[in-house]
């Protein structure tokens, strides 16, 4: 166990008890000295055996406390030096009962330069060596006044002992204190380096998730913008060349105008909700299905190309996402027959299953190879000499199947091409669903 003057509880007493460990005994001591000497030269009997033990005591306090301060922090120089002391004591008081004055000074060493259990051995012994000078007078020959020395004894070691134990509970007190209190600035160092790191991986995440978001709105507004703006200008320029072969039928050149004026302003309607992230317009005023047909019956009418758009199983509400994802992808696939298929049919098909829905885009056209150009971008446009990749020549052609495919997977989808030259192709997209009669 460590010394208890070491203990930061102590630190104030220790202080202010200082002065009086280094000075008292030595007043003590010397004032006794000279009561002493006039005592023994009163009664003419010789103090010089007195005057050498006082002055040997002196002389040990003074070399092992006073000139070596450093000692006082080793436990076992002090033990060495308080228990030689107890011994000159009882020397002292058996030679003078009156030094039994002197013995405050054993305890304040005691109780301020021991630590447990050492200090309770100490504290008894200068304890027993002052109750002997108290119980001097009293004679020792006959049974009374033995036990009249003992109970002297115990009356001083039992209150001294308790206090020495009061001390010991009040260090261990302390200690605990300690203890907890280096604990809790332990916890405390901890909790910061945590909050720092949390701090720092809040950044990191805030972060991400801008970046994150930066690309993902970035994606949509490419699939939007390929689904408004690029298709609707491929529109007007396919209108406008042909306008151009009718320049001399007036009738067919303003049909084809018209056409290519309405599919502008449809488009640049529809570029304008993209930017707000609003619903298709289709879809503002009517179901999936009925947008669809709707979109069906424009694009024939536009393209002079049958469609035939069908929906099968139970209608129910979808997510608005849904609906989006599955509106545009048939937007899409609409838009690469007109500009690729040159076909002469198309049929689209809106089914409601168990678990999913599904939509289908089938075309007669000439179709490609899948295997051979990839689905990543649009199907290449046919011409005399086999197909031929358009969108290779197009900065930025080639997104129509990536946007698809991106729509349907967000949502947990998948998007199926099937072709190849001369019989067609179709597209199928399936986005799961909650079944018929779940939900609000």
């Amino acid at each position: 166990m460590s010394n208890p003057m070491r203990h930061s509880g102590h630190d104030e007493w220790n202080r202010r008890l200082l002065p009086l460990v280094t000075v008292v005994p030595y007043v003590l001591l010397a004032i006794l000295t000279g009561v002493t000497v006039t005592i023994r030269r009163s009664d003419g009997d010789p103090f010089v055996i007195d005057l050498a033990l006082c002055g040997l005591t002196a002389a040990w306090m003074l070399w092992m406390f006073t000139l070596h301060p450093a000692w006082r922090e080793r436990p076992r120089a002090m033990g060495l030096f308080i228990g030689v002391l107890i011994v000159l004591m009882a020397i002292l008081v058996i030679r003078d009962p009156w030094f039994g004055l002197f013995t405050p000074a054993g305890y304040f060493y005691s109780y301020r330069f021991l630590s447990w259990p050492s200090e309770l051995a100490a504290v008894s012994g200068v304890a027993i060596v002052a109750g002997t000078a108290q119980a001097s007078p009293i004679p020792k020959a006959s049974a009374f006044g033995v036990l009249a020395y003992l109970a002297i004894l115990v009356v001083n070691i039992v209150p001294m002992c308790g206090l020495a134990w009061l001390g010991r509970k009040g260090e261990e007190h302390d200690e605990l204190r300690e203890q907890a209190l280096a604990e809790v600035n332990e916890a405390n160092r901890r909790l910061e380096a945590s909050l720092a790191e949390n701090a720092g991986l809040h950044e990191q995440l805030l972060t991400q998730a801008r970046e994150a978001g930066v690309s993902d709105e970035r994606q949509r507004m490419a699939r939007e913008i390929h689904d408004t703006l690029a298709q609707g200008l491929t529109g007007v320029v396919t209108q406008l060349q042909a306008a151009e072969q009718f320049g001399d039928d007036p009738a067919l050149w303003r049909r084809h105008v018209r056409a290519a004026t309405g599919l502008a302003r449809e488009s640049l309607s529809e570029a304008r909700r993209s930017v707000h992230a609003l619903r298709p317009e289709p879809l503002e005023t009517a179901r999936l299905s009925e947008a669809l047909a709707a979109v069906a019956e424009r694009w024939s009418a536009l393209h002079g190309i049958v469609v035939q758009a069908t929906t099968t199983g139970t209608v129910r509400p979808m997510p608005p996402e849904a609906d989006v994802a599955l509106l545009r992808t048939a937007q899409e696939a609409l838009a690469n027959v007109a500009r690729h298929a040159r076909a002469t049919k198309v049929g689209l098909t809106l089914s409601y299953m168990e678990n999913e829905v599904a939509l289908d885009v089938r075309d007669d056209g000439r179709g490609f190879e899948p295997d051979r150009f990839g689905d990543g971008g649009d199907p290449p446009e046919m011409g005399d000499d086999g197909p031929r990749r358009t969108d290779a020549h197009v900065p930025g052609g080639g997104f129509g199947l990536v946007a698809m495919r991106q729509r349907i997977e967000s949502l947990s989808g998948t998007l199926q091409v099937e072709s190849e030259p001369g019989a067609g192709t179709a597209i199928s997209a399936c986005i799961p669903a909650a079944p018929a009669g779940a939900g609000a």
